[in-house]
């Protein structure tokens, strides 16, 4: 495979049971198929730190903004989105393969950011309290109160149409 970065060949890395392709010698990027990354993206988990220490050319400088391609599924684009709710590392994405691109340095940040996946989980929650919290309240209430309406409605049209004559309510099987 290819870097989607700088074009140089990714070298298979064995770290415990999981096997990354790192740029070594080029940009010192690093590409994790799905679910590699959640192995290496706390501080507590020790197969990440040989990650930390890549080799990568300095003379080698990657334009941050450019779309890559994926290196896995040939010509896919990949889509930048942040990593977690602080919004401070983008990392790329494959919508093909689920896999993941992370620059040179970004894989510091992520492990910097959240010492547990509890600890990013909650503060995942926070974010989309903030973002949909009133919304949700109002929607809610809103359901509230339109279930209440028909039941209110159910109840005072009950005698049009009393349980004996609904289908499966009878003893006496007329349905």
């Amino acid at each position: 495979m290819k870097c989607p970065a700088c074009g140089n060949v990714l070298e298979a890395m064995t770290i415990g049971e999981t096997t990354v392709d790192v740029c070594k010698k080029g940009c010192g990027g690093v590409w994790f198929d799905r679910f590699e990354l959640q192995r290496m993206d706390e501080q507590a988990e020790p197969a990440g730190d040989l990650l930390l220490q890549t080799e990568r050319d300095p003379s080698i400088v990657v334009d941050r903004q450019e779309r890559r391609t994926c290196p896995h599924c040939n010509g896919v684009v990949m889509m930048r989105h942040y990593f977690s709710p602080k919004a401070e590392v983008q990392v790329d994405e494959c919508p093909g393969c689920a896999g993941l691109w992370l620059d040179y340095g970004e894989l510091v940040k992520i492990r910097q950011q959240y010492r547990t996946a509890e600890e990013r989980g909650q503060a995942a929650e926070k974010h989309f309290e903030e973002i949909f919290g009133q919304a949700l309240k109002e929607r809610r209430k809103e359901s509230r109160e339109k279930h209440d309406r028909s039941r209110r409605l159910a109840r005072m049209l009950r005698f049009l149409c009393p349980s004996y004559y609904v289908p499966g309510k009878q003893r006496w099987g007329a349905f």
